[in-house]
């Protein structure tokens, strides 16, 4: 049981439940105190020690659920369901026995074929097909979950393995003793022969069942971990328009990540000035004995963001990814203002106060896209936000620096190198495009303190998670 309760947590931690080693002994301990009898007393216990928000207990409930599922394989070979008594007309008494005669008419056909037979005659002593014969669920259940843990099915991956690890608990069954009697019958033209391929056939389709449900438990976590790695190092423009929905989710989970790692913890100061006023209020549940003291933080100016975004045909999906980046991690970062321009530059940043981040990023791009001006735009900003600049301030720029050979401004950059904190560029282009044709990337990046291309999400979560631990 400590097995399974091990592979239930890989379980877990596919489907994005942080659980630590620490935890895991936890867990075990607790199964071991509360025993596996009760079921919804073990199931409480290990949410109560597993799962820390309200998400992760709705996940941790279905995964438990899904993995201790207490239903038996039917290896019957009456195929479908028993019909109901109006529609039968007969009773579920009734049917039961019907159902335990055509076994044993079934059983007494493969007696009879067995004495001709010395394939099928060793098969019949084989406990597997005893089992099938009786339809003794309970061992059939377990040597398909002993053979499946034999064969590694916790590994699977991929729906194409589906196949692949369906074949392997079958010959770990020993189903090959069923298929080589099978054989011997078709040599022989035996009319026993449908009535082994009916339980060949059953066991076959139990055993595709289990995988199925073994696969959408332990697969589903680790196929949807493989896509986000996918979606994460393919370039943004090339991400079709079926999947945004799915980078949308995968730039929360990042910015969820980044949040986690850098949110801020208050610390208390045990040294400075004594805050008299909360010493005193903090007293009085201890009629006014001070038995703890506060002290006065001296309060520190805050940093300041400002993200400059080229909105233009060529880079506009990548602006729209840096901004939904930004404005996801808005609870941890400092205060960010948004800039947005193609020929000319404005401040968007009511536009994500007054709106949704998406539907303000498509206002942006249908206000500011168009043919690119980075000297002018540079002109536009140097007036709206310049005097704005200091030394707490980073200012971000994303663009590909193409001019369309014209005035680049560098003045304007080298006023905004001197006074900013710090300047980074993102460029969605490869480096080794960088200063070719039109682009004057080389000459910008002499007036930034980083550059650095940037066109899919594992770049861009590193270079925020830097900016991140830059600005605390």
């Amino acid at each position: 049981m400590q097995s399974n309760l091990v592979d239930f947590i890989q379980v877990l931690r596919t489907q994005e439940v942080r659980i630590s080693p620490a935890e895991t002994l936890d867990a075990m301990e607790v199964a071991r105190r509360l025993g596996y009898a009760d079921r919804t007393l073990l199931c409480d216990g290990l949410a109560m020690t597993l799962a820390k928000t309200p998400e992760e207990e709705v996940i941790f409930r279905h995964c438990f659920d899904r993995y201790f599922q207490q239903e038996l394989s039917d290896f019957s070979t009456q195929g479908e369901a028993p019909e109901t008594e109006t529609e039968s007309g007969l009773s579920p008494a009734e049917s039961a026995t019907q159902a335990q005669e055509l076994a044993a008419t079934q059983a007494t056909a493969l007696q009879l074929a067995a004495e001709t037979n010395p394939e099928l005659e060793a098969l019949l002593q084989t406990e597997l097909m005893q089992n099938l014969l009786s339809n003794d669920r309970t061992e059939l259940t377990l040597a398909m979950n002993q053979a499946a843990e034999r064969v590694g099915l916790q590994q699977i991956q991929m729906f194409t393995q589906k196949g692949q690890f369906t074949r392997r608990i079958l010959d770990a069954m020993g189903e090959e003793h069923i298929r080589s009697a099978v054989i011997a019958l078709e040599r022989d033209e035996s009319p026993a022969l449908p009535v082994l391929q009916r339980y060949r056939d059953t066991l076959r389709e139990q055993v595709r069942d289990y995988v199925e449900r073994e696969y959408l438990l332990h697969a589903e976590g680790k196929t949807q971990q493989f896509m986000d790695d996918i979606l994460s190092k393919t370039r943004l423009n090339n991400i079709e328009h079926l999947y945004l929905h799915k980078v949308h989710e995968l730039i929360r989970k990042m910015a969820k990540k980044l949040a986690s790692r850098h949110s801020r913890r208050r610390k208390l100061l045990k040294r400075g000035r004594l805050d008299m006023a909360k010493t005193l209020r903090k007293g009085i549940p201890h009629d006014g004995m001070m038995f703890n003291t506060y002290w006065r933080q001296v309060r520190k100016e805050k940093p300041q963001i400002l993200a400059v975004c080229d909105v233009s045909g060529s880079v506009a999906a990548y602006a729209k990814f840096l901004l939904l980046f930004l404005y996801s991690l808005q609870d941890i970062l400092p205060k960010v203002r948004s800039f947005a321009f193609s020929s000319h530059l404005g401040e968007v940043s009511n536009y994500f106060s007054e709106h949704p981040v998406e539907k303000a990023i498509e206002l942006v791009n249908w206000k500011y896209g168009g043919a690119t001006d980075y000297g002018s735009s540079l002109s536009d900003f140097a007036q709206l936000a310049l005097d704005d600049i200091n030394s707490n301030t980073t200012v971000i720029i994303l663009g590909d620096a193409r001019n369309n050979n014209g005035d680049p401004r560098l003045d304007i950059m080298q006023g905004i190198y001197q006074r900013a904190r710090q300047v980074i560029w993102l460029n969605p282009e490869s480096r080794r495009a960088w200063g070719s044709g039109d682009s004057e990337m080389l000459r910008y990046q002499s007036a930034c303190h980083f550059s650095a291309e940037c066109n899919n999400l594992k770049q861009l979560e590193r270079i925020v998670d830097q900016l991140l631990k830059s600005s605390r």
